[in-house]
C-alpha cells in the first residue's frame, strides 16, 4: 500500500521502495506500530515532510479493503438457494455468480465454504507415472517407499527445483538448515514457512539438532508437542492441549482455536475464565500456571496451521522429490511438457536439468514429440551422415545415456495445433526428407512461413547437415513448390512412380552467408527458451574464473542488501523513466550458467553506460541484493563490459570455444567409448567435444560429439580423461604434421617429371 500511495503522489519508485522496506515483515502488523519499532522510519517521518504526509495518508487507507476480488477455489455451499441468505452479482467477467460478502461474514451466517484447488503438480505426477510405466510396467506411487534417503537428500542440498511447496528461494534455504529425515519433518517445514510462524523457524531447529534445551510449561503438553520439540506448529496441537489440560470437548477446543486466531478479546476474556477452571478441575492446575499455558496457547493458535492440510502438501512434495530422485529424466520431462507455455520457465528447468546431467536435445521434426519425452542418446548418433559413421556394425560409436527431447509444441510461433497433425503426418507417412518434404506432406494453411522460420531457427531441421541460414534462404522456393503440388493434387495429377508428394523436388543449394554462433543462439534463446549451439559465456569462462565472479545461483544463499558481483550475458533490457523528474533508467536481465537475475540500473550509473547495455552484451555487475517477495532482484551499483581473447579455434563463423578432442586407437572397444561417454555425461556445460578416431589403414576420422556430450571442463574431468585428452598445442602440432606429410606426397610426383 505504501508503494502506490507513493506513486500517487508522484514519487519516484526508489524512494516508494525506501519507505516500504522501513515496514518491518511481521504479520498484522499496523503503520503506527511501524514507526514505533523502527527508529529509521520514524527519524524519516519527523525530517522529511514528503513521507510525514505519504504515512498521514496510508494510515488514512489503512484496513480499507482496496479491491474486490473473487477466490479462486471457494465454494460457497447452502441448503437452499444462495439469494435467500447472501446478496449475489456476477464477476467482471459476467460469467460467475459470486457471493458480495467475503468469507468472515460468509462464516458468521453459518454458510460452508470449501476450497477446490486444481494442483498442476498432479498433473505432473500423472504425466511422470505414465513415462515411467513405459519402461517400469506397473509402476504405482501406492507402492513406494515414504522413508527414501534420496528423496530427503535434495531438501537437504537444497535440490528442490520443481518439488511442490519448495520451489522458493526462502523455503529452499531453510529446508537446507532443516535436516530433513522422515516425511514428519516436510510436514513442520510446510506449516512453519508462512508469515508469522517464521519467527519460529530458528527457534525449531535449535530445539530439532539438540541445541536449545526443550522445556514444556506442563508436563501434559510433552505428549502433544514431543514430535515437534516442544514447538505448537499445528492446530490440531492446541486443541489437544485445550481438552487434555481443561477437559474441553473437542467442538469447544476449536471455538477456542478461533477465538484465539481471531483475537477477539471480549471472546478472549471469557475463554480464559474457562480454561482456567477446567484446568483446575481437571488436572488440579493452579490459576498462575493456567494462565501461563493459556497465554501459550494463545501465541500459537495465531501461528498454528492445520496439520491434515500440511500433511497432504508434505506427501505431494515427498511424492515430487521421490520420483526427482529415482526417476529424474521422466520427472523433468513431466515438468518441462507442463509448462510448455512458458519459456521463462522452461529456461529453468533446462538449467535443472544440466545440473542434474540430464541432456536436453534440441528439437527435431522426425523425433520429438508433441510434449518433452525422454530418449536414448544413442539415437540422435544413429543419424549421422554415413561419411561420418565409424566401422562398428555400420553405425557411430553406441554412447549410450537418457536425455529429454524438447517438445515441439513448446517452440514459439509454432503452434501445438500444427505440430499435432506434423506429428500424425510423420506417424502416417514416415520420417520428413527435406524442408520441401515437409511443405508438401502438410496443408499450406499449417505449414505457413512463420512456422518454417521458427522450426529452422531453432534447429528443428538441422537433421538435414545443411547451414540453417541456407534453409532460412529456401523457404519460400519450398512453399511455392509445395503450393505448385498441392494445385497438381487438386487438379488430378499425381506421380506414376509413388506418392503425390514424392515428386516435390528439394531447392536447389544457395551460397549464402552462415550465421555466426551468436545469431544461432539468439534465435535459439528466443524461440526455446535456452541455448543449444553453446552459450554467450562459453568465451568468457576464464575471466570469469579469474575474476572470481559469483554464480546467480548463489546468491539466493546471501541475506537482504548483500553485496555481490556476478557476470553474465544481457537476455533483455527495459528502458524507463521516473515519475517525478522523468530521468531515464533500465531494468535489466542478466543470465549466467546457473540462473536469471532483473537488474535496476539507476540514472546515474545508466548515463554512463547506457550504450553497453545490448541484449547479448557480457558484462560484469557489483551490486546490492533486494529479497522483496522472495524473487531475485537486486540494484547494479557498477557495470563494465567484459572482454575476452578470442582463441585460435575462432573462425568466420563465430565459434569462439575451442572443442575438447579425445584421441582413440584403432583397437578401441565398446567398454572404452562407454567410460568416456560416462565421464562426459557426469560433467554437463557447453564446450564442444570432439572424438578423434585412427582407422586400421592409418587415416584419422573425425567426430563431432554434439550438444548432448557438450561438457565442462574441470581439472578432475581432464585427469579422468587424460588417457584419451589431446590438448590444443598437441592438435595444431598433429595437423601441421598432416599438412607437411600431404606437401611431402604431392611434391615427389612433380620431382619426378622434371
Amino acid at each position: 500500500m505504501v508503494r502506490d500511495v507513493a506513486r500517487v503522489m508522484g514519487l519516484s519508485v526508489r524512494d516508494g521502495d525506501r519507505i516500504a522496506k522501513m515496514i518491518p515483515n511481521e504479520l498484522n502488523i499496523t503503520l503506527n506500530s511501524s514507526v514505533e519499532r523502527n527508529p529509521e522510519l520514524k527519524r524519516a517521518v519527523a525530517t522529511e515532510p514528503q513521507t510525514k504526509q505519504l504515512m498521514e495518508y496510508a494510515t488514512a487507507l489503512e484496513g480499507l479493503s482496496r479491491s474486490a476480488g473473487v477466490h479462486a477455489a471457494g465454494v460457497v455451499i447452502s441448503d437452499r438457494d444462495l439469494s435467500e441468505y447472501v446478496p449475489l452479482c456476477r464477476d467482471v467477467k459476467g460469467n460467475d455468480i459470486v457471493s458480495q460478502y467475503s468469507m468472515n461474514p460468509l462464516n458468521d451466517l453459518g454458510l460452508l465454504k470449501m476450497d477446490f484447488l486444481g494442483l498442476k503438480t498432479l498433473t505432473v505426477i500423472e504425466d511422470t507415472v505414465t513415462l515411467i510405466g513405459k519402461s517400469v510396467p506397473g509402476f504405482s506411487l501406492k507402492n513406494i517407499p515414504l522413508d527414501d534417503a534420496a528423496a530427503f537428500g535434495l531438501y537437504n542440498r537444497g535440490e528442490t527445483i520443481g518439488l511442490f511447496q519448495m520451489e522458493s528461494g526462502g523455503i529452499t534455504s531453510v529446508s537446507k538448515q532443516f535436516d530433513v529425515r522422515k516425511l514428519d519433518d516436510i510436514i513442520a517445514l510446510i506449516a512453519l514457512y508462512r508469515p508469522g510462524p517464521m519467527e519460529l523457524i530458528g527457534d525449531y531447529i535449535k530445539r530439532k539438532k539438540g541445541l536449545t534445551k526443550i522445556r514444556y510449561e506442563h508436563p501434559l503438553l510433552e505428549e502433544i508437542c514431543a514430535d515437534t520439540y516442544g514447538v505448537m506448529i499445528y492446530q490440531e496441537q492446541v486443541m489437544a492441549a485445550a481438552s487434555k489440560l481443561a477437559g474441553y470437548s473437542m467442538g469447544q477446543a476449536d471455538l477456542l482455536r478461533r477465538a484465539m486466531g481471531k483475537k477477539d478479546k471480549e471472546k478472549m476474556a471469557k475463554e480464559r475464565a474457562n480454561f482456567i477452571a477446567g484446568c483446575a478441575r481437571t488436572n488440579e492446575i493452579g490459576e498462575k500456571k493456567a494462565n501461563a499455558i493459556f497465554d501459550l496457547l494463545e501465541k500459537f493458535a495465531g501461528y498454528g496451521f492445520n496439520k491434515s492440510h500440511s500433511a497432504a502438501y508434505a506427501l505431494i512434495s515427498y511424492q515430487t522429490a521421490f520420483l526427482k530422485a529415482n526417476h529424474p529424466v521422466e520427472f523433468m520431462a513431466g515438468l518441462l511438457s507442463n509448462e510448455i507455455n512458458n519459456t521463462e520457465k522452461i529456461s529453468v528447468l533446462v538449467s535443472e536439468c544440466k545440473r542434474m546431467g540430464i541432456t536436453i536435445l534440441p528439437p527435431d521434426v522426425n523425433r520429438s514429440g508433441l510434449k518433452f519425452v525422454p530418449e536414448t542418446v544413442a539415437a540422435a548418433y544413429d543419424r549421422r551422415p554415413q561419411d561420418e559413421e565409424i566401422e562398428n556394425g555400420g553405425h557411430s560409436p553406441p554412447l549410450h545415456g537418457r536425455a529429454i527431447r524438447f517438445g515441439l509444441a513448446a517452440i514459439k510461433n509454432v503452434g501445438e495445433g500444427a505440430m499435432e497433425l506434423a506429428i500424425r503426418e510423420r506417424e502416417r507417412g514416415g520420417d520428413f526428407k527435406s524442408l520441401e518434404d515437409f511443405c508438401s506432406r502438410l496443408d499450406s494453411r499449417i505449414a505457413n512461413r512463420k512456422m518454417l522460420e521458427s522450426l529452422v531457427k531453432c534447429g528443428a531441421f538441422d537433421f538435414l547437415h545443411r547451414e540453417r541460414a541456407e534453409l532460412f534462404a529456401c523457404i519460400d522456393d519450398a512453399l511455392a513448390s509445395s503450393a505448385a503440388a498441392h494445385r497438381d493434387r487438386m487438379a488430378g495429377q499425381v506421380s506414376l512412380f509413388g506418392d503425390a508428394h514424392e515428386h516435390v523436388a528439394p531447392a536447389r543449394k544457395r551460397s549464402v552467408t552462415p550465421w555466426s554462433d551468436r545469431e544461432k543462439m539468439s534465435y535459439e534463446k528466443e524461440l526455446l527458451g535456452f541455448y543449444v549451439t553453446g552459450h554467450p559465456l562459453d568465451g568468457y569462462a576464464d575471466v570469469i574464473a579469474n575474476r572470481k565472479y559469483q554464480s546467480i545461483a548463489s546468491l539466493g544463499e546471501l541475506s537482504d542488501r548483500s553485496t555481490f558481483r556476478v557476470a553474465g550475458a544481457i537476455t533483455q533490457v527495459d528502458k524507463k523513466f521516473t515519475r517525478k523528474e522523468g530521468k531515464p533508467f533500465a531494468v535489466v536481465w542478466l543470465e549466467d550458467l546457473t540462473g536469471t537475475l532483473e537488474l535496476v540500473v539507476w540514472n546515474e550509473l545508466y548515463l554512463e553506460c547506457a550504450e553497453k547495455l545490448v541484449p547479448g552484451n557480457v558484462v560484469g555487475v557489483r551490486g546490492k541484493l533486494d529479497l522483496r517477495d522472495e524473487s531475485l532482484r537486486a540494484t547494479a551499483e557498477k557495470l563494465r563490459l567484459l572482454s575476452f581473447e578470442v582463441p585460435r579455434a575462432s573462425n568466420p563463423a563465430g565459434v569462439v570455444t575451442p572443442p575438447l578432442c579425445l584421441h582413440f586407437s584403432a583397437n578401441a572397444g565398446s567398454a572404452e567409448l562407454r567410460e568416456v561417454q560416462a565421464l562426459l555425461a557426469a560433467s554437463p556445460g557447453h564446450r564442444p567435444v570432439q572424438l578423434i578416431f585412427e582407422t586400421a589403414e592409418g587415416e584419422t576420422l573425425r567426430v563431432d560429439a554434439g550438444a548432448a556430450f557438450h561438457v565442462s571442463v574441470t581439472a578432475e574431468l581432464e585427469e579422468q580423461l587424460q588417457r584419451w585428452l589431446i590438448t590444443a598445442v598437441e592438435e595444431r602440432a598433429r595437423e601441421a604434421e598432416q599438412r607437411k606429410e600431404a606437401a611431402a606426397a604431392t611434391a615427389v610426383p612433380r620431382a619426378l617429371e622434371y
